[in-house]
């Protein structure tokens, strides 16, 4: 397809003298400035001129191609079953579903009785998000009694919910707990009182608090509050058997988990473990024991049990081992539910207090699988997800009793969707240090693997956070154009074990970028595209991802699209007074009190290595109220990367101004970024 050449010229952002010294080191930083002091109230004048000039511009852009945009649109939307719902999962009383009205942006939230009865809508997504150009719904849970409905929702993007109690007989709010929550809320046994987590100045999940509902809020207790370690978030959950309400404090490597019955929380908290740095542990109640999995003496987790009154008592239910990584511990009546990770795959387990142990079977050779929606204690029947790159997503009944999986709903895709036509592989490639990196690869059959093809990798690559092998329709749009698409299970996730994610990050967080580059080459060789040929994508930390791999390899790349990229690594992680940076040190290092660190990170921070070199086309995507990847850092580095590159290709900057670090937040909105994303890689890969 042709690329645009009648687009005016684009923005530029004037440079503003301003340096640091940082261990013997001078940065220069001329577009500091694009930084508004003011933040989170972004409102200096030539700030906003400036980031309305890029969405201007993109919008120039967008105009060139709305009938490639609209086509893409029409294409993804019409997989999407309009009227989509859930299938109805029993919890005590009542069924709880989903469901979307035809058109609708948001979910609409039912129950019925189990007894019978006339279906209950109990939120109505759509009408709070009425009038609103941001809406989410961070959380919602009925209370025990079945009388009060506690919800989480974001009104702009910032991650600051307002935690509301309302009354499901009248369908009116009756409370406001909080403007600052976060989390999951969590009812005491009685229904008369909430637990809930709130964010500080900084959007950190400090505190835990208890309300007892109808009493003045400076009766609010304080359950918890963080304190000693300022990177630390605290959590608050509740046990499957429903007795305790636990209360965790940590960071991305680093666990402390409390207790406190569900009937009384302002009782005195129990600690079961005190913290100790590098390890995790997670907890469940079943039957008077705390069922805990950690990786205190094996990186891939070991499950113990222990006593409720003596809890730092652990003793070995499952060994670690070197090949089987466990990922979830639930604790029914019955069973506990065992999420583990084998060779890369999902493993799901039901394991009887007695030990004798039931593997759920799958046949494919790549898929994913999880357990889910199983909010009963002692469930007749185990509700799992499963998918693979072919296979739409699955909902399945798992009856222990006589094996069988009985599917409960197929994603249906109305428009047609045949999954014999398409084809999945599952690669190993051989990187730059000999270790072996899985790659899932999909594609319509008769795709010529010739080196002539076009291709679509994706990543991530950080907080352990593995990107399973799942279908997505509109990835329809590329396949049926002749694309083949990817996802490279690079290190730094836990793709293949804690290990992976340890062997991704801090010293070792170039091994994440050195991946995905030989894996490009890998599939350049195995003859699925070419250099040129590949379009690449990754967001916040898969956006640092993209940064670096561009400043590195540029000509391997025919598109990159960044989404609310992490790029300007040292400058935010030299900053303690930004949101969430102390809690990333373990993730990166402390450039601050290292210097090693700061060389390390200086080394590959994506804008500090943006060099004079021919770039690749590049969609660089921010929102203004992002709190995680603030909206200056996609912003400073299109402005430098417009000042600094040799080519004429392509460089667009969109800012979402009414959005956060998920970009728009109805249904259609995001499908409609996403056919903006396809149009810019089908319209910037050459043949």
């Amino acid at each position: 397809m042709d690329k645009p050449v009648d687009l005016p010229s684009p923005p530029t952002a004037e440079q503003r003298p301003y340096s640091y010294e940082r261990h013997g080191v001078t940065i220069e930083d001329p577009w500091h400035w694009l930084r508004d002091p003011k933040y989170p109230d972004v409102s200096d004048p030539d700030v906003l001129a400036y980031l309305h000039s890029e969405n201007d511009y993109f919008e120039g852009w967008k105009g060139q191609h709305e009938g490639l945009i609209d086509q893409l649109f029409d294409e993804m939307k019409g997989r999407v079953k309009e009227d989509d719902s859930s299938v109805p999962i029993r919890d005590g009383d009542y069924l709880y579903w989903w469901a979307f009205r035809p058109g609708a942006q948001y979910r609409s939230w039912y129950r019925k009785a189990v007894a019978g009865g006339a279906d209950e809508i109990i939120f109505d997504e759509p009408v709070e998000a009425e009038g609103r150009e941001y809406f989410r719904l961070g959380a919602l849970e009925v209370s025990p009694d079945g009388k009060l409905l506690a919800t989480l929702a974001d009104y702009d993007g910032s991650e600051r919910f307002e935690l509301r109690v309302r009354d499901l007989s009248t369908g009116k709010d009756v409370e406001t707990v909080t403007k600052v929550g976060i989390g999951q809320p969590v009812w005491t046994s009685d229904s008369g009182g909430i637990v809930f987590t709130e964010v500080n100045d900084n959007w950190r999940s400090y505190r835990a608090r208890y309300r007892r509902l109808g009493r003045p809020t400076d009766e609010d207790v304080t359950l918890y509050e963080e304190t000693e370690e300022l990177g630390f978030s605290v959590g608050v959950g509740k046990t499957h058997d429903r007795t305790l309400i636990l209360i965790s404090t940590g960071d991305n490597t680093t666990t402390e988990v409390r207790f406190v019955s569900a009937d009384d929380p302002s009782q005195p908290l129990t600690l079961i473990s005190p913290r100790k740095q590098g390890r995790e542990y997670h907890v469940d109640a079943a039957h008077g024991e705390l069922w805990i999995y950690t990786n205190d003496d094996h990186v891939n987790f070991r499950l113990a049990e222990a006593d409720i009154a003596s809890p730092e008592d652990w003793r070995t239910v499952m060994e670690g081992s070197d090949r089987v990584y466990l990922t979830g511990v639930t604790a029914y009546r019955d069973h506990l539910a065992i999420s583990s990770r084998v060779d890369g795959l999902d493993q799901l387990l039901l394991r009887t207090y007695a030990g004798d142990e039931t593997l759920i079977p799958f046949d494919e050779a790549s898929y994913s699988a999880f357990f889910m929606g199983n909010p009963e204690f002692a469930p007749e029947s185990y509700r799992l997800g499963y998918s693979s790159m072919v296979t739409p997503m699955t909902t399945y009944d798992y009856h222990p009793e006589s094996g069988e999986l009985e599917v409960r709903k197929v994603q249906e895709i109305p428009s047609g969707y045949d999954a014999s036509q398409y084809a999945t592989e599952r690669l190993m490639v051989d990187v730059r240090d000999g270790v072996q990196v899985p790659v899932s690869v999909v594609y319509r059959k008769g795709f010529e693997k010739n080196g002539e093809g076009k291709l679509f990798l994706y990543a991530y690559g950080a907080y352990g956070h593995a990107i399973p092998p799942v279908f997505n329709s509109n990835r329809i749009s590329l396949l049926d154009r002749g694309w083949a698409c990817a996802i490279a299970h690079i290190r730094g996730g836990d793709d293949l074990g804690y290990r992976w994610f340890l062997d991704g990050k801090l010293t070792k967080r170039t091994n994440t970028f050195n991946d995905f580059v030989d894996v490009a080459k890998g599939l350049v060789a195995a003859k699925f595209t070419h250099a040129g040929g590949i379009a690449i994508n990754g967001g916040s930390a898969g956006g640092e991802l993209m940064g670096a791999v561009v400043n590195s390899d540029p000509e391997l790349w025919g598109a990159v699209v960044a989404d609310v990229p992490f790029v300007d690594v040292l400058n935010t992680m030299l900053d303690d007074t930004l949101p969430l940076t102390p809690g990333e040190w373990p993730e990166w290092g402390n450039p601050i009190t290292d210097a090693q660190a700061f060389a390390y990170i200086r080394s590959y921070s994506p804008y500090d290595q943006v060099k004079a070199q021919d770039y690749p086309p590049m969609l660089i995507t921010g929102g203004l109220t992002d709190p995680r990847v603030t909206y200056w850092e996609p912003a400073k580095w299109a402005a430098k990367l417009r000042a600094t590159k040799t080519d004429n290709n392509l460089l667009l900057l969109k800012i979402n101004m009414g959005a956060g670090h998920g970009g728009k937040s109805g249904r259609w909105d995001r499908l409609h970024e996403v056919a903006e994303t396809y149009a810019f890689m089908l319209t910037q890969v050459d043949g």
